[in-house]
């Protein structure tokens, strides 16, 4: 195979429609454009969503939902995630470097789903009820 004989598969693409060669060619003279107004016209459109000067569907209906902007810089932590930190003590850069909560996250909760069996050490990072119980049970502590 050669990149000079590339070619596409017969029949995967259609022919462009050269419009404007004549009355004969049925494309001819307004080329499918029906005839006058702003549509015929080149370059000559509206904006998306524009629905003749009345007021468009988009901004007729109401705002909905909500994003926080905080949402980037927290993180929750399930408990069965804390067994891929390779370190005994699991700190905001640990959870960072072994890759369970973003690049940019600034505060992390391990909340209780799933389940633990090694001891580890938390430092600085928050912890639901059932969670601390859970890392308490597996002979883990939770530090400030």
């Amino acid at each position: 195979m050669r990149l000079n004989t590339l070619k596409p598969a017969p029949g995967s693409r259609r022919f462009a429609k050269r419009v404007g060669r004549g009355a004969s060619a049925g494309q001819g003279k307004t080329c499918g454009r029906g005839t006058k107004g702003q549509r015929a016209r080149k370059g000559g459109y509206h904006k998306v969503g524009f629905e003749g000067g009345q007021m468009p569907l988009q901004r007729r209906m109401p705002k909905v939902g909500f994003r926080s902007a905080m949402k980037r810089t927290r993180a929750e932590v399930r408990l069965a995630e804390l067994a891929k930190v390779d370190s005994a003590v699991v700190d905001l850069a640990a959870l960072v470097t072994a890759g369970v909560v973003p690049a940019g996250t600034e505060r992390a909760k391990v909340v209780l789903a799933g389940a633990i069996n090694k001891a580890v050490t938390l430092k600085g990072i928050a912890v639901t009820k059932g969670a601390r119980a859970a890392i308490e049970a597996a002979g883990g502590t939770i530090e400030a």
